[in-house]
């Protein structure tokens, strides 16, 4: 008896992962019998209206498949690559007493590369809109 509720209070077993498992099939039943449901309950009324492409209230005009220019691209890239270099500081924001100074270093060193290559973007005119 002292060796089952041992079993069932360690918290490395695998019972101690069945209410995940569990609310995870909850999820997915949902999803599967919401989807069905909306499918077969739902209207089914083709108009010529509702087959057409609708995008933010912008009638289409031309093809779709026209070449953007790529400084969309690479702000959104640079977005992400700064956005992604801020989550870095968290760590160090959290711990920086326990750190000390060989974490302000190395932070240093990371905000000197940051920097370099925000300077080196800049440089090269990739934040320019202009021809």
């Amino acid at each position: 008896m002292f060796f089952v509720s041992e079993f069932l209070t360690a918290s490395n077993t695998p019972v101690s992962y069945f209410p995940i498992l569990l609310q995870v099939v909850a999820a997915l039943g949902f999803v599967g019998i919401t989807m069905i449901a909306t499918h077969f309950l739902g209207p089914k009324r083709k108009t010529s209206d509702k087959l057409e492409n609708f995008e933010s209230g912008i009638e289409q005009m031309g093809n779709a498949r026209q070449p953007v220019a790529i400084k969309y691209f690479l702000t959104a890239i640079l977005f992400v690559l700064f956005d992604v270099e801020v989550i870095f500081f968290y760590p160090y924001a959290v711990n920086f007493k326990a750190l000390g100074w060989s974490g302000f270093m190395a932070m240093l060193a990371f905000v000197c590369f940051f920097m370099g290559g925000f300077y080196y973007i800049i440089k090269k005119g990739a934040l320019k809109w202009e021809d």
